[in-house]
């Protein structure tokens, strides 16, 4: 039962360290944290309280970039969003990431990996495409691709793909470890919940380019991916990173949740605006005392 508790989403959608995640225990169609005051109308609701929230993001954002750019600060914060085809990844760095000033966002999304990039350890390409200081950085699908794809369909021998939550683990470490916040946010949607979605494209000519004949055949998947995503999520929770499986059926819930998310983990930055290295009474003074630029006027020859 819902109830007006202030309540941290955190806790409630976090996927515990050192615990078992069981997604098949996680209702998709779910609303965990919502409360009561959402009322016989929930989707009114949050899509009003995503305005507010926006706002707060907005806020956030502008400190996190100001104290950057002022010298004063490395901080900078990094949303991961992973999910089966048709999970929400773009609706939701639409909604949510959009509430954002777009010169501070630094949005990347990671699709197949070029030759180029094979040649390289898996975390190469990611480390190259991580926001800078002052930046909100977000990443559609990630480096976790390289322990769900390359597990699924076997692209690496299983020993290879074991050795990568440890090595994902120690990367994210070393980042929050240097002034980065991650917040981890798997978009949890149920298989007939996506062959809706994909029907949904077929049959709107203006979603058809987003259509991908290979997202049907993945479908065949779907227990293979469960599994991997289970373990990606139960290894890779930690104390500074961890993950948050976020019901996404309903988007207009799954919008809400992820930017609670976000504001709750910017509110732990206690971010504040730099303060500025002169005297603003003789600034003022000396604003009030210029003179009109005519009486500066160079003559040209």
């Amino acid at each position: 039962m819902r109830d007006d508790r202030p309540v941290n989403l955190r806790d409630i959608l976090r996927v515990a360290p050192g615990g078992r995640v069981d997604l098949g225990a996680i209702d998709p169609a779910g609303t965990p944290g919502l409360p009561k005051k959402a009322g016989k109308e929930p989707k009114v609701w949050t899509r009003r309280e995503l305005e507010s929230i926006g706002t707060d993001l907005a806020s956030h954002q502008e400190r996190l970039y100001a104290g950057a750019k002022a010298g004063h600060s490395r901080r900078r914060l990094l949303l991961v969003l992973q999910a089966m085809d048709c999970g929400g990844k773009d609706g939701t760095t639409k909604k949510v990431a959009g509430t954002m000033n777009p010169q501070g966002l630094h949005i990347v999304s990671f699709g197949k990996p070029s030759p180029e990039e094979l040649a390289h350890d898996f975390l190469w390409r990611v480390r190259a495409a991580l926001p800078i200081a002052g930046y909100v950085g977000v990443f559609n699908r990630s480096h976790y691709e390289d322990v769900l794809v390359a597990r699924v369909h076997e692209l690496v021998a299983p020993a290879v793909w074991r050795e990568r939550y440890e090595k994902i683990n120690q990367f994210e470490r070393d980042l929050t470890r240097n002034g980065t916040t991650i917040v981890k946010v798997m978009l949890h949607i149920s298989f007939e919940e996506q062959r809706a979605r994909i029907e949904q494209r077929l049959d709107d000519p203006t979603k058809h380019w987003k259509y991908n004949p290979a997202d049907v055949d993945e479908r065949g998947y779907w227990t293979e991916y469960q599994e991997a995503y289970q373990d990606a999520l139960t290894e890779c929770s930690t104390d500074y990173a961890p993950w948050y499986v976020v019901p996404a059926n309903r988007k207009w819930y799954r919008d809400w949740a992820v930017a609670t998310l976000l504001r709750e983990a910017f509110a732990d930055l206690r971010l504040t605006y730099p303060e500025g290295d002169f005297d603003v009474a003789a600034e003022r003074r000396r604003l009030a005392a210029s003179t009109s630029p005519a009486k500066h006027r160079v003559t040209r020859r």
